[in-house]
């Protein structure tokens, strides 16, 4: 005797898509929170390397790496390596692609900080972003001159920054334009790379593949 299939019925082909959109809509959503997390993380490392710089300058009278009498300050274990406090961080926020030594004023400005209480940690490397990029400061392009259009002043930059997540931090922090105010990115075709003189001639542009280099004024 032949065995009648029964297929689903229309409730129940329902009742299953109705759930497999609570699921795709929970990963989405859940997505979505993380990444809000990373930008809330990003904005925060530069809240907290601004407030660490204006907490050592109130405290020494000194900008951190450049400080002139950091060695005589701390001793031990090991002498801190001073700057030549001429107001200048020498040196670049990446180290120029190369691990980070105490005879760059831009590396000694981590241990400077990290001596003083201001920073968790110990030495000379550079903290890293959410998105594994180097966070580090430089005046200008590292002597002094002019980069990304405008800034010759202490600035600190943080790459590898994914584009959606770089513009909302400068939309949230500044003008949400790439070459202007206080905030300013250029697009990176290689992990950390250096901070170019000329301002970004292309605005942001949210690909899902592009990723930015953020600096931000001191």
């Amino acid at each position: 005797m032949l065995r009648k299939h029964r297929g689903f019925t229309l409730v129940e082909i329902a009742i299953v898509l109705v759930i497999i959109g609570l699921l795709l809509g929970g990963i989405l959503k859940g997505q979505e929170m993380i990444t809000q997390a990373k930008i809330k993380n990003a904005i925060a490392d530069f809240s907290g390397i601004s407030a660490a710089y204006y907490g050592y300058q109130d405290r020494y009278r000194a900008i951190p790496g450049d400080d002139a009498n950091a060695a005589t300050r701390w001793t031990t274990p090991t002498a801190a390596t001073a700057g030549n406090g001429n107001g200048v961080v020498a040196g670049t926020y990446n180290n120029g692609g190369a691990v980070c030594t105490a005879a760059v004023e831009a590396c000694s400005w981590w241990d400077h900080l990290r001596r003083a209480g201001f920073v968790a940690g110990n030495g000379v490397l550079q903290p890293s972003n959410a998105f594994a990029g180097a966070i580090g400061v430089q005046t200008g392009d590292g002597a002094g001159a002019t980069v990304l259009g405008g800034f010759s002043g202490l600035i600190v930059c943080s790459a590898n920054i994914p584009d959606k997540v770089a513009i909302a931090m400068d939309t949230q922090m500044d003008d949400g334009l790439i070459d202007t105010g206080t905030v300013r990115a250029q697009l990176q075709s290689a992990p950390n790379p250096n901070i170019q003189a000329a301002a970004a001639a292309t605005p942001y542009a949210e690909t899902g593949t592009n990723t930015y280099a953020l600096c931000r004024s001191l």
